[in-house]
Parts: structure tokens; C-alpha cells; sequence
């Protein structure tokens, strides 16, 4: 028996932590377990990397004990930490803390919920059979059974447009690998606002379903946990967390709406879902599917270079062509139409036309509040949050201005707080705004509202969908919620409101952002028996990203998107990592950076840095911020633990926080 174990701890350190053992634990020390220890005279819970039979460190501490009877994490597991450990340069204790519910992370081993709620939360789920393939959907399945077959390792890059099916590939795949022993993980966006696909893989697949969520209770997250490790569930469908299910027989792994930017975690570990899965799948030598209507720029330029397999599907399901795009430009609306900019003619004449029809429509806005900031028309002083530096938001429910970062609240100024004049007015244009003119426009039509302000309760999301789906909703107006894996045959009009609100965003995704978005929340339009129509507002009707995913033309966006990043040499012609410094004093922060800038031009080779420079949100909850942005090129030497290193190294002000950002999704 070993007499010392080597402990991983959830701590910013990159180093592991050595324990003696005493013999009298209450349960074998193993790989993969957890166990209390004294660290720093406070009990902390510790995973166990290493047992050793000697130490040539002077007073080793006894551990307090070994918590679990079976290890929580398997050996490729532990492989997976390590991985993760290297590539987002975070420590080993960070990455498998990452890997597991809330309440082991506390050492807990049992759990009862108090509250005994319905798991899938859909009264309607019912089993379902498998639907004939067509012909492009059985020669993607043909590829995929047999690569299931060989237990091969690769990675598909499935490009189909929306409504073609995508669901249907993963379920039959599924069903495969679970014919054959295995299990599979289905990782989705963000599983509270897509019960619909929820509902598809428990209607298929029933009791073998395990579900991850945010709004889930921990206690039910955790019963979900022990399900998929006893080996009850043989199916998991999350979102990123769920990469890390405990299964050890993988024969399966599905990134649906693989372009999403929810997929990556924005505190350490800061790790992307979908690379994680790729890695996995390599462990277990199982096949990774990546789907999506508007696959990434770096994912489809891989598989377009052989590193993916691309297969594709271009045709809608059900045989109907996608629904023709209009585009509406405001700036004529506005020049002719005072005072009624928010909803165009076109837009108000289609929806009467769908209200008459008897049938339903979308309404897409990305904002959320009424107005998104508060001005003087006088000396031009903008009302911005206190402790970050944006302007804050007015929403009309709760008559107030909020700050969408921190959620700090104040009354709204009748004078400017500025020039004390009376000149302060509302600018900008939210989802509450757009609701209201709706309501003034067809009083009588039933009216929802659907964003994070009104979704906040357990099971709105499904209440609300299920009363559009029953009919007794007309138009839902909302966010990028409302873009994502919504099937419903009566919808026959997506609007489009301020489409162009993120293109002049400082960051070099903000075209690709755009056009992913208006593709996606098109496609939410004549997916029944009935024909769509999609009305796309915009100030900028010239911008390709506009013009194109009106076209529905992704091969063409691709082309273009790609010679821009070419020419300013961003992924995939490179890899980036973000450094973000932080203090509370301005100068500070302001110094850290500089010093950190002239550490990595010394010592890293062949690579470009931008900044040191303010964030594009330069003080956040009471933060001033700064970045670093490392640029990569593929044939450098330097790799992310040179970067590690420099950071370990450099003699920070106490105060000063720094991270690095692997492959940042926000800039």
C-alpha cells in the first residue's frame, strides 16, 4: 500500500499538494478519489493524481481522509484534466473540479432534494420511433454507422441547412451505439431553452435519458450524476458541463449548433466544449459529430483542409425550399416614416397578413430592456453604471435603468446629472420597446415577450413554448433565445429587428456573429406545411454578412469571412490567447500591463502582440481592465505553456489579477 498520495486543489496554483497517509482513512486511497485534507489550517476536498511510497519532503501533513468508496474520475478522466490543464493554462485541481456537480466538489457523497420535481418538465413527451431517412440523410448515417462500427476516432463536420434534419441523424446515430453496448453525449447550447430537443431524445430513447441543465436543482443535477455513473442512463444531453458525464464506454459524442459561443466557459477553466469533446472522443476512440446550420469559420475551414470529415445535407426535410428573405432598409423608413421606425410597413403589413391567417411569427430583437441608454440632447452626457463602464439600460417594467453586467439599479434622472437640464431622453431600441409597439399595433393579439428579464423562473421556458405551441400566443418577440432549436408548423413570419446591432462591435467575429444569427432565427420560418417569410431591418442592407444570409448562402459568407481573417491573420490563421489584467486602481492596472507586455516580447518567439490596451468594457464591477492579445502564428514555437510560464513567473502588484484566455470567444 502507498504511504503518500500527490493532491490536486481548486486553487489558481499549478502544482500539486503531498499527503501522508495514516492508514486508518475510511476508504482505500485510490486514482481519482477525493479526499479531505488540512490546507492552510482550513479543510479543503483534494482528487487524488499520484500515490507514492516515499517522500523526500520534511514534515508531510496526514490527510484527514479518503471521501469516496469508488473513484469519481476514471483514468482517461484524469488524462482529460491533464490535457485541459496544458491547453487553457489553468491548474490541474481547476480542470477536475470542472468535471463534476456542485455537491461533490463540497465532499458531499448523498443528497436529498426536498422538492420532487418532474425531471424532463414536458407533459407531452411520448415515444417515438425512428423516421425513414432520406437519401442525403441516409449517406451521412451510412458514414457515421460505420465509422461507429470500427470504433474509429474522427470528427464530422455535419453542414446542414436549418430544417434539414440534423435531429433525426443524431437520434438514429444514437440508437447505433447504444445497439452496441455503448453510450453517447448529446452537448446542446443551453438545454432550458431548447426543451424541444429534450423532448426528442427522452421520446426515443425514455429512461435512458439523463438531462443536464441550469435550472435544475443541484440535488436533481447530482441524482442525474450517480444515474449516468451507475450506469442507468446511457444518454446524456446538456449543455457544455455535460461534456464531462461519467460514463466510461463512449461510443458517441454530438456538439449540436457546434458555432454557438455558449459552449465556451468564461471563468477558469476558461475550456471550449467542443474541443474538449474532440479530445474525449479521441480517448475513448469514438466518433465526435459537429452540427450546425452555420458551422464556425475555424471548424469548417478544418474540415474543407481534411482535418474534419465534411459531410452535408442541403435540403430541408420535409422536401420545401427555405423561406425567401426580405431586406428592409431603415434608413429609408426613417426618412420617411416619423416616428414609426421601430416596426417597418413591410414588417407590420406581414405580420397583419400572419394575424389574419390565423398562423404565428417570430420576432427577433438582440437587446434586451426598452431603451438601451439614456442621453441629454443638450451637452450629450450619457448615464453609464457606476462600477462598469457602460451605459446602463432602461427597462419600463421596472422603471429603472439597470446595468446589464452587474445588475446594479437607480432610478432614472428626470434632469441631467451633467448640465441639470431637462433634455434627457430615451435612445436605443429593446425587447420591451418592441413589444410595447407591438401591443399599440395590433391591440387584442396575444403578445409574449421572451428574454432572460422574463424567463428567469424554473419552467417559463417550457410554459411559454408549450402555450405557443397549443396556439394561445401569436408572436413571441425575443432574443437570441428564440433563435435556437424552435420547430413549431404554424410559424410563418421572423422579423428581424436592428440586425446590424452587433457589426460595428470591436471584435474581428461581430460579421460572423451576425450572419449566424439571422440564418438561424430565419430558419425558424415555414418548417410546417405552410411557406415562410423572413423581414430582415437594417441600417446597413450593403454589409455582406446581411446580404448573404439573406441569400441563405453560407459557402459565400464562408469565402469572404475567410479572405478578411486571411489578410489581418486572425484564426484560423492563428491561434489567440487573451491575457485581461485587472485592478481596482487605474494606474495599476494600467502599469502590470505594460510590464507583462515587455515580458512576453522578450522571451516568447515569432509571435504578434497587440496592446497592452483597454478592454472593449474597460471597467467591470468596479475593475479597470486591460488586455493582451498573443498572436499565435501555426508555425510558431511558442505554445501555451511558454505563456504559462511568463505568467507564473511575472511579480504582479498585490491587487492585480491576471488570466489568460485560450482561445477567446469575446474580445
Amino acid at each position: 500500500m502507498p504511504k503518500y498520495i500527490e493532491v490536486a486543489l481548486n486553487l489558481p496554483l499549478d502544482k500539486v499538494f503531498q499527503y501522508k497517509l495514516t492508514g486508518t482513512e475510511k476508504y482505500k486511497p485510490e486514482l481519482g478519489k477525493r479526499v479531505f485534507i488540512d490546507f492552510r489550517n482550513r479543510t479543503m476536498v483534494g482528487y487524488i493524481v499520484e500515490l507514492k511510497d516515499e517522500s523526500n519532503i520534511p514534515n508531510v501533513k496526514p490527510i484527514l481522509n479518503v471521501i469516496d468508496e469508488e473513484p469519481v474520475f476514471d483514468s482517461n478522466m484524469l488524462k482529460l484534466a491533464e490535457w485541459i490543464k496544458d491547453y487553457y493554462v489553468c491548474s490541474l485541481g481547476e480542470a477536475l473540479d470542472a468535471m463534476i456537480p456542485s455537491i461533490l466538489k463540497k465532499g458531499k457523497t448523498e443528497s436529498k432534494s426536498r422538492i420532487n420535481e418532474p425531471l424532463y418538465n414536458n407533459n407531452e413527451i411520448f415515444r417515438d420511433k425512428a423516421r425513414v431517412p432520406n437519401e442525403e440523410q441516409n449517406n451521412v448515417l451510412l458514414d457515421i454507422k460505420n465509422c461507429i462500427d470500427r470504433a474509429a476516432h474522427e470528427i464530422f463536420l455535419l453542414h446542414g441547412v436549418t430544417g434539414s434534419g440534423k435531429t433525426e441523424i443524431y437520434l438514429q446515430a444514437m440508437e447505433h451505439v447504444l445497439n452496441k453496448g455503448k453510450s453517447g453525449i448529446i452537448l446542446v447550447p443551453e438545454i432550458s431553452l431548447t426543451p424541444q430537443t429534450v423532448g426528442c431524445f427522452v421520446a426515443r430513447f425514455g429512461e435512458k435519458v439523463a438531462v443536464f441543465h441550469s435550472k435544475m436543482l443541484e440535488s436533481v443535477r447530482f441524482n442525474e450524476w450517480k444515474r449516468i455513473k451507475r450506469g442507468e442512463a446511457r444518454v446524456v444531453v446538456g449543455p457544455r458541463s455535460a461534456v464531462f458525464s461519467p460514463f466510461d464506454n463512449i461510443g458517441l459524442i454530438v456538439i449540436d449548433e457546434e458555432h454557438e459561443p455558449s459552449y465556451k466557459q468564461e471563468d477558469a477553466p476558461r475550456y471550449h466544449a467542443r474541443d474538449v469533446a474532440i479530445k474525449r472522443g479521441e480517448f475513448y476512440s469514438a466518433p465526435v459529430i459537429l452540427g450546425s446550420a452555420t458551422p464556425s469559420i475555424e471548424s469548417y475551414h478544418k474540415a474543407i483542409t481534411s482535418e474534419y470529415r465534411l459531410i452535408e445535407l442541403t435540403q430541408r426535410a420535409t422536401e420545401k425550399d427555405l423561406p425567401p428573405v426580405k431586406i428592409v432598409d431603415m434608413r429609408m423608413e426613417f426618412a420617411t416614416r416619423i416616428g414609426k421606425e421601430i416596426i417597418s410597413k413591410v414588417l407590420e403589413v406581414a405580420i397583419t397578413k400572419v394575424i389574419k391567417q390565423k398562423e404565428q411569427a417570430l420576432i427577433f430583437i438582440n437587446r434586451r430592456g426598452y431603451a438601451t441608454f439614456l442621453n441629454c440632447k443638450k451637452c450629450g452626457y450619457v448615464v453609464k453604471c457606476k462600477r462598469c463602464a457602460v451605459p446602463m439600460v432602461f427597462h419600463i417594467n421596472g422603471e429603472e435603468l439597470l446595468c446589464h453586467y452587474c445588475n446594479y439599479k437607480i432610478n432614472p434622472p428626470l434632469t441631467c446629472p451633467s448640465c441639470a437640464s431637462d433634455s434627457v431622453r430615451y435612445k436605443g431600441t429593446g425587447t420591451e420597446k418592441v413589444e410595447k409597439e407591438l401591443i399599440k399595433l395590433f391591440p387584442g393579439v396575444n403578445i409574449e415577450r421572451m428574454d432572460s428579464d422574463t424567463m428567469s423562473k424554473r419552467g417559463s421556458h417550457e410554459k411559454i413554448l408549450n402555450d405557443f405551441k397549443e396556439h394561445k400566443i401569436d408572436i413571441i418577440v425575443g432574443t437570441q433565445m428564440i433563435a435556437k432549436g424552435l420547430d413549431f408548423p404554424k410559424v410563418t413570419l421572423v422579423g428581424v429587428v436592428a440586425a446590424d446591432a452587433n457589426l460595428n462591435l470591436p471584435d474581428f467575429r461581430a460579421s460572423e456573429r451576425t450572419f449566424n444569427l439571422i440564418t438561424q432565427v430565419a430558419g425558424r420560418a415555414g418548417r410546417g406545411n405552410r411557406s415562410g417569410e423572413v423581414i430582415v431591418q437594417t441600417y446597413t442592407p450593403e454589409h455582406y454578412a446581411i446580404n448573404l444570409s439573406a441569400k441563405h448562402d453560407y459557402h459565400k459568407f464562408f469565402d469572404m469571412e475567410l479572405n478578411a481573417r486571411r489578410e489581418l491573420g486572425f484564426p484560423p490563421f492563428s491561434r489567440l490567447v487573451k491575457i485581461l489584467i485587472r485592478a481596482r486602481n487605474e494606474a495599476m492596472c494600467e502599469n502590470n500591463s505594460v510590464l507583462l507586455t515587455q515580458k512576453f516580447q522578450e522571451h516568447l518567439k515569432d509571435v504578434e502582440i497587440i496592446g497592452p490596451a483597454p478592454a472593449p468594457v474597460s471597467k467591470l464591477r468596479g475593475y479597470f481592465r486591460w488586455n493582451i492579445i498573443i498572436k499565435i502564428k501555426k508555425t510558431s514555437v511558442t505554445s501555451n505553456k511558454d505563456i504559462k510560464i511568463i505568467l507564473e513567473n511575472f511579480k504582479k502588484n498585490a491587487g492585480v489579477i491576471v488570466t489568460a484566455d485560450v482561445d477567446p470567444i469575446n474580445m
